[in-house]
């Protein structure tokens, strides 16, 4: 009896991955409150189970005073030297009582509802305990259930995580049953016990997947030292290479991009740049705007601002799609980034009005690395125009473009330099005027003399029969004789007999079967 009840303690304990010690207590609880419903009167009773035997015994606790006022919890100083020769007030001593034989149905529900009480507080407790301290960590977890607002994960051994919404990737569909990498954001308490939220969209998800891809990350070789991303569509990492002689770039790439690659895949294609950090901050800002070239970076570090002068075609580049590129670069450095173009430096330099600058500025210390736009994206670089003719000026009024007579200029004035007039043009071209245009003459003598010039020249090759005249002499007068045919043979055979059809085209016949 005592191994079978110790037996059942030990499953209970492995079933719900508890140490035994702890079933035990939600036992020996449970006994206790089964005890007091069952009427035993006394305040004070606990029980103790031998965790060797499994023996089960009652005690209860009383108090040593000078006068007792509760004998249920008190005992006079007398009556406890008798059990304890040196007690004395305010002393606790223990007494063993006599366990009833049988309990009731209502005391065995009653320490039922107790144990699972327990276990469940003991579960929960267990559970807080072992993710309290892994926020930050990588877990693996199994999909559950997918709602608008959240999606429940299994991770660990079955325990339950929440996926918000807001932290899912946009671009990233779940299903049930799929294995995914989260990152533990924080773990709460709440009524119903533990819960534990986990991100996919956090910036710590890639730090987590370089040091489980990179080794030299793992071991403390290459440091990473600030991560920008926008989970779903693009990523910048940074990395500081501990040792002169490693390549930090090529260690986080590896192979022939292994390594970035799966994680790539892992981000269900996320794009990832990896950085070489600097101390300098001009160099870091430019190499933060990789892949577009920067010219020159002036740094203000009282204002922690960066202004960056790009080729005109690098502008779009180093912007990026809505500002993306910048943005990240932005997050990245932790500085406020002004792009300029090459030709709006210069035209600024020449006293003409200079172009508003793509300003992008990082996120604050402490804030969500969220950054808006503050100026609309520079308009893009002017392409070099294609040799041409040089551009003639339209007129800009009717009046001007009418013949001008030529006026001798006088011998003691200067020559004035050649220029193309669009009036004059059109006098040497002598277009005729209006009411020529309309008249019905006018088009049609030119039209008469081009007809004169030109003649249509005639074909030499001999030219194949249409296909519409060889089927006409060819293929309809086979088709006639093969229904003249077909018309003699049925002569030969006399008529044919009357089908039930036929009544369709001669008579009407009602709905009694009698024929019109």
């Amino acid at each position: 009896m005592k191994n079978e009840f110790l037996l059942a303690i030990s499953q209970l304990a492995a079933e719900k991955n508890l140490p035994k010690e702890v079933v035990i207590e939600a036992v020996e609880a449970a006994l206790a409150a089964a005890y007091r419903r069952d009427g035993e009167n006394a305040p004070n009773l606990y029980v103790k189970i031998d965790p060797d035997t499994g023996e089960i015994h009652a005690y209860q606790q009383r108090v040593v005073v000078e006068e007792v006022t509760d004998p249920q919890v008190e005992i006079s100083v007398a009556d406890a030297r008798r059990y304890k020769r040196d007690a004395k007030p305010g002393d606790i001593l223990d007494f063993e009582m006599k366990l009833p034989q049988n309990a009731g149905r209502i005391a065995a529900q009653t320490a039922k509802q107790v144990v699972l009480q327990r276990l469940r507080e003991a579960e929960r407790e267990a559970i807080y305990e072992e993710y309290a301290g892994k926020e930050g960590e990588l877990v693996v977890g199994t999909v559950q259930r997918i709602d608008p607002r959240q999606a429940l994960l299994l991770i660990g051994r079955g325990t339950e995580a929440v996926l918000p919404a807001s932290e899912q990737v946009r671009n990233e569909h779940l299903r049930p049953g799929q294995r995914v990498k989260v990152v533990i954001l924080e773990v709460l308490r709440s009524a119903k016990g533990p819960q534990i939220i986990v991100s996919r969209a956090h910036r710590n998800l890639l730090r987590r997947l370089f040091e489980m891809e990179v080794p030299e990350i793992a071991n403390g070789l290459v440091e990473i030292k600030s991560i920008a991303r926008e989970a779903g569509y693009r990523s910048k990492v940074a990395v500081h290479a501990r040792d002169a002689s490693i390549d930090p770039i090529g260690a986080c790439v590896g192979l022939r991009g292994t390594r970035i690659q799966n994680i790539v895949n892992e981000l269900n294609g996320e794009r990832i740049d990896v950085i070489k950090w600097d101390p300098n901050p001009a160099n870091f800002v430019a190499n933060a705007l990789s892949p577009a070239q920067v010219l020159d970076v002036e740094v203000h570090p009282h204002e922690r601002r960066a202004v960056v002068i790009v080729p005109d075609k690098m502008l779009s580049l180093a912007i990026g799609k809505e500002g993306q590129n910048a943005r990240l670069a932005a997050k990245l450095t932790g500085w406020r980034i002004d792009i300029h173009s090459q030709s709006a430096v210069e035209r600024a330099a020449a006293g003409t009005a200079p172009e508003a600058p793509s300003t992008f500025v990082p996120y604050q210390p402490g804030e969500e690395p969220d950054i808006d736009l503050v100026a609309e994206e520079a308009p893009a670089a002017p392409t070099a125009p294609a040799p041409a003719t040089p551009a003639v000026e339209r007129p800009a009024t009717a009046a001007e473009a009418a013949p001008v007579p030529e006026a001798p200029a006088p011998p003691s004035e200067p020559e004035p330099e050649e220029e193309f007039s669009f009036a004059a043009a059109i006098a040497e071209m002598e277009v005729p005027d209006r009411e020529e245009r309309e008249s019905e003459e006018y088009g049609i003598e030119e039209f008469e003399e081009e007809e004169e010039e030109y003649e249509i020249p005639v074909a030499i090759v001999e030219e194949e029969r249409p296909k519409a005249l060889r089927f006409a002499e060819e293929i309809l007068p086979r088709i006639e004789e093969e229904e003249t045919a077909k018309k003699a043979k049925k002569k030969r055979k006399g008529p044919r007999p009357r089908l039930e059809e036929d009544f369709d085209e001669m008579e009407e016949i009602d709905y009694h079967g009698r024929i019109h």
